[in-house]
């Protein structure tokens, strides 16, 4: 089956912090397991380079937006490479290639019933020259009365038009706004109620957030949206007259989806149509404040282009990660940001604990505290140390070769059903249920071993000895295929090790097979790092 998994495109005006990472990880998960698997998998994202707050900062350092999206995007290649992210393609909404493709779906969306065209109030600021995009006009909400943006209320989750906010004020320089009328093309999500409604419901396995967030959109009434704006960064409108505007963000960003993988298709000589068609899998990966994007505004814009492409299956919306108990805050610099983490601390453990604590289906904290003791109670005290033991055993005491054994059946039995249960947790997007099931079977192994005492039988009952070093072998040798998805880097030394791949099947090795000298899992972790480390 081909398997589309897209993961949320960060915006290129700053850098990446925990948070976003920790709502991206799954689809990494997901990708290296449907791989294993033996599907053909599509992995593909990018840096979304268009958009005021773009602009903003690179006014700010007197730079051009290419500039600052360039800079942020190359820095997001190396975070995302250093993690271990496989994208097949991760590419960024300045390239020619979205840009032809977002104006070649926009020509054709612009022939349907669905399309009109509008003149209405835009937020102008005075004061900086220009027309100000919704979710930089400040103000009150006028259903809670609480401090938003033009936007959405963050606060009641109101849906809003900058012209309702109270007191509206420009998020750039903070000077009051007017209204002056300016004409565009807008989408009629409001006839799409029905269908958005109907297909939302069909979908009952999406989270909670997803189903909660995508139906209360719905019910306070779906309004249509301007798809272009009069903003100077972004991509030309394809229309006559339409010239000094350009295609409004989240009307061109979601269809990175759609010209990634285009790109990627005819790369390998593949069917972009079939990818897109009604045989294909489609998973979408992003946090909850991106929920309405992917369940109505790509929806809806695939259904008017009325060219038969495939709405998402699958919607994998995390909630919020807080440090140290309170929000993560880009301005107030409280954040771990990733190019300095990645530097200081084990891949794999910060993969880990973004994913098993993580985010997955309600908020959670990231504290310095807890990621230590997760390292080194959990990958290193329990799985690291069980399979240096072994190995280490054998290579003192049997020369580096696989003794002699039998697989014991209880230990077969739960091998073959951690693959059928963890490949359906992971299929479901349910990574912290996979993780503890994986878990489960290697404190069992470390009980396995202690109750074994190969230490003694050595002596007393060498072929039980043998026996034991053999099947925790088998052990292991599973064990790094089931958590290859999730912690790449200490799984691919240990399918080194033991020279198997990392298909997702009961992997066995032979008695004899010569293990080449090993090295040490994982390091104890015994500095409490400082909130920011630098």
């Amino acid at each position: 089956m081909k398997i589309l998994i897209g993961g949320a495109w960060p915006y290129a005006n700053g850098s990446l912090h925990i948070g976003h990472i920790a709502g991206l990880l799954p689809a990494d998960v997901i990708a290296r397991y449907f791989r294993a698997k033996g599907d053909t998998v599509y992995f593909v994202s990018g840096s979304d380079c268009h958009g005021t707050p773009v602009v903003i900062r690179a006014k700010q350092e007197n730079k051009t937006p290419e500039q600052i999206s360039n800079f942020f995007h190359e820095e997001f290649i190396y975070c995302f490479n250093k993690l271990g992210f496989s994208y097949d393609l991760y590419t960024k909404t300045s390239t020619n290639e979205h840009k032809e493709f977002v104006k070649e779906f926009h020509e054709k969306l612009y022939l349907s019933k669905y399309i009109y065209e509008k003149s209405s109030p835009q937020a102008y600021c005075n004061k900086c020259n220009s027309f100000i995009t919704d979710r930089f006009v400040l103000g009150k909400c006028p259903s809670c009365l609480s401090e938003t943006r033009g936007d959405q209320c963050d606060t009641c989750g109101f849906v809003l038009e900058p012209e309702n906010l109270i007191q509206p004020k420009c998020a750039i320089c903070g000077s009051y706004i007017e209204f002056k009328d300016s004409t565009h093309l807008y989408i009629a999500i409001s006839k799409l109620e029905k269908q958005l409604k109907d297909y939302i419901n069909s979908h009952t396995n999406w989270r909670k957030n997803a189903i909660s967030f995508s139906n209360r959109y719905i019910d306070e009434g779906l309004k249509d949206r301007a798809i272009t704006r009069d903003l100077e960064w972004g991509i030309d409108v394809p229309k006559k007259n339409y010239k000094d505007k350009k295609i409004y963000i989240w009307a061109e960003n979601v269809l990175g989806y759609l010209s990634a993988s285009k790109v990627l298709s005819d790369s390998k000589n593949e069917s972009f149509e079939e990818l897109w068609g009604e045989n294909a899998r489609h998973y979408y990966v992003h946090g909850k404040d991106n929920i309405p994007f992917h369940t109505i505004i790509l929806p809806a814009l695939l259904i008017c282009n009325d060219s038969g492409y495939h709405l998402p299956d699958e919607i994998i919306s995390s909630e919020y990660l807080t440090l140290e108990g309170s929000k993560i805050s880009t301005s107030r610099n409280h954040a771990i940001w990733i190019k300095d983490i990645i530097e200081k601390y084990d891949l794999d453990s910060i993969r880990y604990f973004l994913i098993s604590n993580g985010p997955e289906k309600r908020d959670a904290d990231f504290t310095w505290n807890e990621f230590i003791n997760s390292h080194n109670g959990e990958l290193l005290g329990a799985y690291g140390n069980f399979v240096n033991r072994t190995l280490i055993f054998i290579e003192k005491y049997f020369d580096n070769k696989i003794p002699e054994g039998i697989l014991d059946d209880e230990i077969s039995s739960k091998i073959n059903e951690l693959y059928e249960i963890c490949g359906f947790y992971i299929e479901k997007a349910n990574l912290k249920d996979a993780l503890d099931k994986i878990f489960e079977f290697v404190r069992y192994s470390n009980k396995y071993f202690d109750t074994q005492q190969p230490w003694k039988t050595r002596t007393d009952d060498l072929d039980q000895c043998k026996n034991t070093l053999y099947n925790c072998t088998q052990i292991i040798a599973n064990l790094t295929v089931l958590l290859k998805p999730f912690i790449p880097f200490s799984s691919e030394k240990v399918c080194n090790w033991l020279n198997i791949c990392d298909e997702w099947r009961p992997h066995y090795i032979d008695i004899g097979y010569i293990i080449p000298r090993i090295d040490i899992l994982f390091n104890r972790i015994d500095k409490i790092a400082p909130v920011n480390p630098n």
